[in-house]
């Protein structure tokens, strides 16, 4: 069983997000006390989960019909010093 700031470094997000989860019914969660307790289990199973949507297939090249580059993979690089 996990804490919230547990499951958040788990899965390197932020412990308002995983809360958001839980109030959201996305992550099931067990209150004991004031805190939430999560399984590890159900925690893999909403971390595998792609929540991105799709991107339009007009969107996946720049204007000179190049990749689009990857923006979000780029700032977790430039994040992962801090």
């Amino acid at each position: 069983m996990l804490t919230v700031p547990e499951a958040a470094r788990r899965t390197k997000r932020d412990p308002e997000t995983v809360r958001r989860w839980i109030r959201s019914g996305r992550l099931r969660a067990t209150k004991v006390g004031t805190q939430h307790m999560i399984d590890e289990a159900d925690l893999a199973e909403v971390a595998e989960k792609k929540s991105v949507l799709p991107v339009p297939s007009g969107w996946r090249r720049t204007a000179t019909h190049g990749p689009m580059p990857d923006v979000i993979a780029a700032i977790r690089a430039s994040r992962t010093g801090r």
